[in-house]
């Protein structure tokens, strides 16, 4: 546990020095900054029932696809490239804890800018005191919901940017596999489910499958106050999962 902490703290210290790590915040706030900033205006044009918290969580996909390549590439082909993985192999530090380390100074990295982002509604809520009369703004039911989903969808995102890394010795090849993976999970169970739901004939285990893997409806159901354990137990899971096949696959190219 003690080379863990060790590690960690190693990591984040990376993290805050490395130029993607910037270019991912500045990226993600700006662009999350102008989301929020469209979304209401919209509504302000169109008036919705849907609040602006829930919208603006809805889009969580869009950051995902470059923050954790960014956040993750270089954790473990980064240090491959230049060898500095192979002397921390030869260290009594246990593969488990390297894995765990890096996996949990880019998962706490991406918790931070989601965090930074609930300053959006207490600014809008400061220049426009009229805008935040009705409280939707700082709803804090959808708002806890949404951010609990962060958290625990977040940890599978993380963990598939680590196993990418973890396959090759180039950043660039660990990002675009990241990238191509998020896609397949995020947009492709979304499109797997409407292919489901439009299938009458299929089996209805089959679509309770889909369903169960659908991660737009986990976040759906979160934003509304509706928590399931499946969702845990999903994302919890597959993170193991995908944790220990990146401690295999280090320990097999060491």
């Amino acid at each position: 546990m003690r080379h863990f902490f060790i590690l960690l703290k190693h990591e984040l210290r990376m993290l805050f020095i490395s130029p993607p790590t910037y270019i991912a915040a500045v990226l993600f706030l700006s662009l999350m900054g102008f989301l929020y900033w469209a979304i209401l205006r919209g509504m302000i044009n169109t008036p919705s029932e849907v609040l602006p918290t829930v919208q603006f969580f809805s889009i969580f996909w869009i950051p995902v696809f470059f923050v954790v390549p960014l956040l993750t590439m270089r954790s473990i082909a980064g240090e491959r490239s230049i060898g500095t993985l192979d002397t921390l192999m030869t260290t009594p530090t246990s593969r488990v804890a390297v894995i765990l380390s890096k996996f949990a100074g880019a998962y706490l990295f991406y918790m931070l800018l989601w965090v930074l982002t609930i300053g959006f509604p207490f600014i809008t809520q400061k220049l426009y005191p009229h805008a935040a009369e009705s409280g939707a703004l700082l709803d804090l039911a959808p708002l806890a919901g949404s951010f609990l989903f962060l958290a625990t969808s977040g940890m599978l995102f993380i963990s598939i940017g680590i196993f990418a890394s973890s396959v090759t010795r180039s950043q660039l090849v660990a990002g675009m596999l990241s990238f191509t993976t998020l896609f397949v999970v995020i947009i492709g169970g979304q499109q797997m489910a409407n292919l489901a739901d439009a299938g009458g004939e299929l089996s209805s285990w089959v679509v309770a499958t889909v369903n169960y893997l659908q991660i737009f409806e986990h976040l759906d159901d979160f934003s509304r106050g509706i928590i399931d354990t499946r969702p845990f137990f999903y994302y919890a899971s597959t993170t193991f999962l995908l944790l220990g096949l990146s401690t295999l696959v280090i320990e097999a190219k060491a």
